[in-house]
């Protein structure tokens, strides 16, 4: 089995790339990089992660918007920048629809979780513990 370094990138669908690529990169942090002519991929920077905004059809979130059964994408914050973070996205408008500080367990830390203009959950983590071996 091969040992895995790290994660190259990870995608999320879009249904309006020039709203997504504003959201991504004016709200959540995220740095531009490049975008395909076609704008079917627009290539962002999360902290050394590549993050890929993949155009698709509306509506991206076919269900109800609720905790999105624990599928979302979760950016990490420094813990001098977390609450500036979770306060910068109720000034900006950003509903964040939950939020806790959970502790022993795989992945601890403060959390708030939000959602993109297409509804995909996302998480804002001061991440203070990362458990490997259980």
């Amino acid at each position: 089995m091969p040992e895995i370094k790290g994660i190259a990138h990870f995608s999320i669908p879009v249904s309006d790339v020039d709203r997504s690529t504003k959201f991504y990169t004016e709200i959540v942090g995220c740095k531009f990089l490049a975008q395909r002519p076609d704008k079917v991929i627009t290539f962002l920077d999360a902290g050394g992660v590549c993050v890929l905004l993949i155009k698709r059809s509306a509506p991206i979130i076919k269900g109800p918007l609720d905790m999105s059964d624990g599928v979302h994408h979760a950016f990490m914050v420094d813990a001098a920048e977390y609450q500036a973070a979770v306060d910068g996205l109720r000034t900006k408008g950003v509903d964040v629809f939950f939020e806790e500080d959970r502790r022993g367990g795989t992945i601890d830390g403060p959390r708030a979780y939000f959602r993109d203009p297409d509804g995909t959950a996302l998480e804002f983590i001061n991440r203070t513990a990362y458990v490997v071996d259980k």
